[in-house]
């Protein structure tokens, strides 16, 4: 992609939430070029397009396509006429709002002639019209049209009508959704196609018209191969903007800004994946100088340190918790009331200038060039958290993720004079109690807003580099969960980001640390035999079990007596266990990995869930259950556990 015009990037109004207004500045602050104006957007707004034509100068953006004109061609002569007269309303729109081309949707009327030749005929009639007042026709192939749903139908057409002001719109959607062979857009010549629509989607399967309107995202956010469809337009000769139309029902409703941000970041990243296929022209951002391409993401190496708040009333049983577990206070930071704990390579720091339940309120990764990650964080619209420092204390860039957690990058190379390690004060050395416990992180998982889910996923995929997993559905006792996991090659750095299904709850539940381990039975053991409440599971979790998989029956008793689950894949396994509740919001997962089992153990993800309710009593229940099962960990439980 060479020169200023295959830089232009765009985005359809329909989009974004809000007042036509509203959507134009969202645009503009974002750093779009120009806007595809839906036809809705205008009708509903209080400016004429004249005006509207204005207040698209004062924000320098331009007016790339008016759309949609419906159910035009191939029609009867009656209709036709009644037709041309609409499309003529139309061309004076269009010249009053300074747009050029308008997009004509393939007929999905039930009276529409299944005839290529009256097709062409009436397209041609059309684009010779619009000619005539210096405008485009840009042709396509809706999903579900009447007679023409595919691309190349579309040019078949285009071509058979031989019109210099008639070219196709090529849209990601309708064509990835129908799963259309490729290869023809090669020979279409790149001056015939006059726009082209960038969307993602999940791999669903339903209608494709609800699975278009309601479902469609942001590149990179669904499972669409857009590097390859780009990278096939562009070798067609395409020159024109690069613009999203994305109809979903979610960022209708969020913040305008948000998700005009989030769309510029999908393009900065679909730019950078069509650069490393093809060798085009790398990607620039808006936020950086235009000579500046956009910094590739350095390598990453595991976390450096997770970042806990807790109040007072909370701050003993944090601690205590991270005592159990094997960390030791290994540092206290010079100027605030942080203190870092530490086991095997795993650093949390616990900060209690706070006055909220614990939660993660920050998460740091290894890079091997901070400097970089931070100028790749800002050149992908990343919001950069200012931050207090003490005279000597480290440099470290922070920005804000869509849920407002702080994300550090960091190196703690012990000579580096900017290591963070710097900024706490060694605490004198304390005896283990026993083999180490805990010799990692294995992954975090962070409950999102519900309209902030998609966002994020782009958000860690684009700022770290990471790779995003499939989707999973998961069902608690709140109703089902959307789960999805972001990861680097080496598995170094994992995230598991949560949010439910519908909307309604803020979030899809606590966030929890998972602590790896190098023996979860033996964990589970000594924390019980410390007191440490562990989430009780339920004796059918076993039962169920033992019919799925063929296990060693002492294996099973053992996991048990002590409430440790099991999942296997083609890799390996895992055996991992839970803690009660530290307050409302935070618990502590310990991890086993066997072998090279990649997963997270969402097969499992329900039964937590459910046991993390607190249990509802039988009628005329008069036995003690086996264990009971705790829903929260008072402050108490671990009062006097800190060395």
């Amino acid at each position: 992609m060479s020169g200023d015009a295959r830089r232009r990037r765009g985005i359809a109004t329909v989009s974004l939430s809000g007042t036509l207004d509203d959507k134009l500045d969202a645009a503009a602050r974002a750093g779009f070029d120009g806007v595809e104006i839906f036809e809705g957007d205008l009708v509903s707004a209080p400016w004429s397009p004249g005006e509207v034509r204005g207040r698209l100068s004062e924000l320098g953006l331009t007016a790339d396509l008016y759309q949609p004109f419906r159910d035009y061609e191939a029609v009867a002569p009656v209709t036709l006429a009644a037709n041309l007269r609409r499309a003529e309303a139309k061309f004076d729109v269009m010249e009053q709002l300074g747009a050029t081309t308008m997009l004509v949707c393939s007929n999905v009327a039930e009276d529409a002639f299944d005839d290529d030749d009256l097709a062409a005929e009436q397209l041609h009639q059309l684009a010779e019209r619009a000619s005539e007042r210096g405008l485009r026709i840009a042709y396509e192939a809706l999903a579900w049209g009447r007679h023409v749903s595919e691309y190349d139908h579309s040019w078949r057409i285009v071509e058979r009508a031989d019109h210099l002001a008639l070219g196709v719109c090529l849209d990601s959607f309708h064509i990835l959704s129908r799963g259309t062979d490729l290869a023809t857009i090669g020979e279409i010549p790149g001056e015939k196609i006059f726009f082209l629509q960038l969307a993602d989607a999940p791999r669903l399967r339903m209608d494709v018209l609800q699975w278009s309107r309601h479902y469609r995202c942001f590149p990179g956010q669904g499972g669409f191969d857009l590097p390859h469809f780009l990278a096939a337009v562009l070798r067609a000769g395409y020159r024109g903007p690069l613009s999203l139309e994305v109809f979903n029902d979610v960022f209708r409703r969020a913040d305008p800004d948000r998700m005009a941000i989030d769309a510029m970041r999908s393009l900065l990243l679909l730019e950078e994946a069509t650069h490393a296929r093809t060798g085009a022209a790398p990607a620039r951002s808006p936020a950086l100088d235009v000579s500046g391409a956009l910094p590739a993401a350095p390598a990453l190496r595991g976390y450096a340190f997770t970042e806990l708040v807790a109040d007072p009333a909370e701050l003993d049983a944090t601690e205590g918790l991270l005592t159990a577990l094997g960390f030791r206070a290994a540092g206290r930071h010079r100027f605030k009331p942080v203190t870092r704990w530490r086991a095997g390579t795993a650093n949390v720091l616990v900060n209690a200038a706070s006055d909220e339940d614990p939660h993660i309120a920050a998460i740091a990764v290894e890079t091997a060039d901070p400097a970089r990650s931070a100028q790749r964080a800002k050149a992908l619209l990343a919001p950069m958290l200012a931050r207090e420092r003490g005279p000597v204390e480290a440099d470290l860039a922070a920005v804000a993720a869509p849920d407002e957690t702080a994300v550090f990058f960091c190196r703690s190379d012990a000579e580096d004079a900017e290591s963070w390690l710097t900024d706490f004060a060694p605490l004198p050395a304390q005896a283990a109690s026993g083999p180490a416990l805990v010799t990692g992180i294995d992954h975090l998982a962070l409950s999102q807003p519900f309209d902030f889910f998609d966002e994020a996923a782009l958000f860690y995929r684009a700022i770290l580099g990471l790779e995003l997993h499939d989707n999973r559905e998961l069902a608690s006792p709140d109703g089902l969960v959307r789960s999805r996991a972001v990861s680097n090659l080496d598995g170094s750095v994992r995230l598991a980001l949560n949010v439910p299904l519908l909307a309604g709850d803020d979030t899809a539940g606590p966030q929890h640390i998972a602590l790896a381990t190098d023996d979860a039975l033996n964990a589970a053991r000594r924390l019980r035999g410390q007191g440490v409440a562990l989430l009780e599971i339920s004796e059918n979790y076993y039962a169920d079990l033992a019919a799925r998989v063929d296990l060693e029956p002492e294996l099973l008793r053992t996991m048990s007596e002590l409430g440790v689950l099991y999942d296997r894949d083609g890799h390996g396994e895992l055996l991992h266990f839970y803690t009660a509740m530290v307050g409302s919001r935070l618990f502590i997962e310990v991890v086993e990995r066997r072998g090279a089992y990649e997963g997270y153990g969402a097969v499992n993800a329900p039964v937590r869930m459910a046991a993390q309710r607190a249990p509802s009593p039988l009628p005329n229940h008069t036995e003690q259950p086996r264990r009971r099962a705790v829903s929260a960990m008072p402050s108490s439980t671990l009062q006097g556990m800190r060395s």
